[in-house]
């Protein structure tokens, strides 16, 4: 249907759109990154929205596919002086290819690995590149040292971060990402049933998948909900 093409084609779209923009208005992002790019760290207002426009211009240099936006970033990881500014390189060096990405994954590991909630963000920051191949490395992820799926917010920073923020990643045209998903929240909901089913909700809006998807979905749904066992929650 043309429901389903527009649906299947959005992601690619929307990755267009970006990278259009950025070419388009490259200057113009620039401009904007130099001008909050000193912006140090300050509890206010005006600096907080200042880091929020020096890491929407990164990204949009970024999607332009300037050959220097790694570099960019990379500076801005090695300088920030508050995880606001780090995070944002983190993320934008994450959906790339350079070899910059795995120096500044890896910096941070390091870094923050001793501090369990910063730490969270260095497996949200993977665990949201957009992409169908992202699901791969979240797996991967769930058998590094650090992952607990014992600590509920490292579970929320990796899975939960996958299933309700990485619509190009959970919401697979194969159904890959809901089986997956739906295999985690079985094997957890008889350690933690209150985490399983606040992660749930990210299947809720199922119905408005166009049908492809939308028929996966419901399957592994209702293979959840036919767990003999399964919690009250």
């Amino acid at each position: 249907s043309t429901l389903s093409a527009l649906v299947a084609l959005s992601d690619d779209a929307r990755e267009a759109l970006r990278r259009d923009l950025g070419r388009e208005l490259e200057g113009e992002w620039r401009e904007a990154y130099e001008a909050t790019r000193a912006n140090r760290f300050e509890y206010s207002p005006a600096a907080k929205g200042a880091r929020r426009l020096k890491n929407v211009a990164l990204g949009y240099i970024n999607s332009s596919g300037a050959p220097d936006a790694a570099s960019l970033a990379f500076v801005q990881f090695e300088s920030a002086d508050n995880m606001t500014d780090r995070q944002g390189a983190l993320a934008t060096l994450a959906a790339g290819t350079s070899d910059k990405r795995v120096a500044a994954l890896d910096i941070f590991y390091n870094r923050y690995c001793d501090n369990p909630l910063v730490l969270d963000k260095w497996f949200t920051a993977q665990a949201t590149v957009p992409g169908e191949a992202t699901l791969d490395r979240v797996a991967e992820l769930m058998g590094d040292p650090a992952f607990d799926e014992g600590n509920p917010n490292r579970v929320r920073a990796l899975i939960g971060a996958f299933a309700s923020s990485n619509p190009t990643g959970f919401n697979r045209p194969d159904g890959a990402g809901y089986r997956f998903f739906a295999n985690f929240i079985l094997a957890t909901d008889p350690r933690n049933a209150t985490l399983t089913a606040r992660m749930m909700t990210a299947m809720r809006s199922f119905q408005s998948l166009e049908a492809g998807r939308r028929e996966k979905a419901r399957a592994e749904i209702e293979r959840i909900a036919g767990q003999e066992d399964l919690s009250r929650n």
